[in-house]
C-alpha cells in the first residue's frame, strides 16, 4: 500500500484522466442527470463543465465552459432537466448557470459560506445549507428565500431523496426533515459516529441514510424505530494506526450499493444490505476529496488532490497538482452479492 511519502502515483487504478483539470483542489463533482456532462467546483473559484465521451472501455473528455465565483466554490447541484447547474461557496452566494445560454446569475445568498446544496424537483426549489446555521429554500425566480430554517449549528452536509432530507451540522447533529412539511424537524439525533460529520447520503428508498466522519468510519442508520436493530457502523479508510476522513458517500443509481472515498486516497464499493465490501481500489498517492456516479452508474468520477488534511507543512506546491479521474464501474464491483452463510451443525 502506498502512503503520501512513497513514490507518487496518483492513478494506480489506471483510470481515465480528465483533460484541463482545475488549478486548485476540487470541492465537489456532479454529473448531469440527463447526459455525461461533469461539473467540478474548485478552490480556484471556478465551476467547470466537461463533456465525457465513452466508447466501450475508452473515454474522452472535452472542456465545454466555465464560470467564476468571487471566492472558492464548495458545492454544486444539477437541475433535473440537465440544463442548469447551481453552485455555492465562500462568496456566500449561489449561482444558477444555464448551460444552453451560458448565462449565470445569483439566485441565493447567506450570511456565511454555502457548504452544500440540492435541487428538489418535486418542489421546484433549491435548498442551500450554510455556516450561518440556516437552511434556505429558493424559488430561483424570486430574490428572497421562500423559507429559512434555523439549524442548531453550521451546516456541513445535506442529502435529499424526496421527501427525505438529512442535514449534518457541527456538534454531530443530524436533522431529518420530511419535505412535505419542511418547516418542521421530523427528527433530530446525535450522529452514531463520535467525530465530526463529513458527508451524508440518504438511502435511495428514503428509509434511512449513511453518514461519514473524519475518523474513518461510516454509520448506516434507519429512520423507522422498528428498524433500529439494523443500524451499524463500520471502519474504513484506515491504514494501520493512520486514520483518514471519509469525504464522499454516493449511492449507485441502479444497484443501491455505494461508494466511499477518503483522504487515504482510496475509493471502495460497499453493499450495506449484506454488510460487505464489494471492491477495494488501490490507494492513490493523494487524498480523494469527492466522487460521484454518472446517471446510469457506469462511470465513477473522483478527484485526487491535496485536501489540507495534514496541514500546510504537508503541502508541496511542486507536486500539488489536481486530477479528475473516471473509473469504469464493473458490474462485479457495484452489484450487491448475498452474503454466503456457512452452515453450522445443530
Amino acid at each position: 500500500m502506498s502512503t503520501f511519502g512513497s513514490p507518487a502515483n496518483t492513478n494506480p487504478n489506471k483510470s481515465y484522466e480528465v483533460v484541463q483539470p482545475p488549478s486548485d483542489g476540487v470541492s465537489s463533482l456532479s454529473f448531469s442527470p440527463k447526459a455525461n456532462h461533469l461539473i467540478a467546483t474548485s478552490w480556484d473559484n471556478q465551476v467547470r463543465c466537461w463533456e465525457i465521451m465513452q466508447s466501450g472501455a475508452n473515454f474522452n473528455s472535452a472542456p465545454k465552459a466555465a464560470i467564476a465565483h468571487d471566492n472558492p466554490v464548495l458545492c454544486s447541484a444539477w437541475k433535473d432537466d440537465g440544463t442548469t447547474v447551481f453552485s455555492g461557496g465562500c462568496d456566500k452566494q449561489a449561482k444558477m448557470w444555464n448551460l444552453l445560454s451560458n448565462q449565470s446569475m445569483q439566485v441565493a445568498a447567506h450570511d456565511a459560506p454555502i457548504k452544500d446544496m440540492a435541487w428538489i424537483p418535486e418542489m421546484s426549489l433549491l435548498v442551500t445549507g450554510s455556516w450561518d446555521k440556516t437552511l434556505r429554500y429558493w424559488d430561483t425566480r424570486q430574490p428572497n428565500p421562500v423559507h429559512v430554517q434555523q439549524l442548531p449549528e453550521r451546516c456541513y452536509a445535506l442529502s435529499v431523496r424526496y421527501p427525505l432530507m438529512v442535514v449534518g451540522t457541527a456538534d454531530r447533529n443530524l436533522i431529518i426533515f420530511n419535505l412535505q412539511s419542511p418547516q418542521n424537524e421530523f427528527k433530530r439525533i446525535i450522529s452514531p459516529l463520535k467525530f465530526q460529520t463529513r458527508c451524508i447520503a440518504a438511502f435511495p428508498d428514503q428509509q434511512g441514510f449513511l453518514v461519514g466522519s473524519i475518523e474513518g468510519r461510516v454509520g448506516v442508520h434507519h429512520l423507522d424505530d422498528a428498524q433500529q436493530g439494523k443500524n451499524f457502523t463500520f471502519k474504513c479508510h484506515r491504514e494501520g494506526n493512520e486514520i483518514y476522513s471519509v469525504n464522499s458517500l454516493n449511492f449507485h443509481p441502479v444497484h443501491g450499493t455505494f461508494a466511499t472515498a477518503g483522504s487515504d486516497g482510496a475509493f471502495n464499493f460497499w453493499d450495506k444490505d449484506s454488510k460487505q465490501r464489494l471492491k477495494a481500489m488501490t490507494r492513490c498517492s493523494q487524498p480523494i476529496p469527492c466522487g460521484t456516479f454518472n446517471s446510469d452508474g457506469s462511470i465513477y468520477a473522483y478527484a485526487v488532490c491535496y485536501d489540507w488534511s495534514k496541514g500546510a507543512e504537508n503541502h508541496n506546491p511542486a507536486t500539488a497538482k489536481t486530477y479528475i479521474y473516471l473509473h469504469q464501474a464493473q458490474e462485479s464491483e457495484v452489484k450487491g452479492k448475498p452474503r454466503l452463510v456457512t452452515q453450522t451443525r445443530k
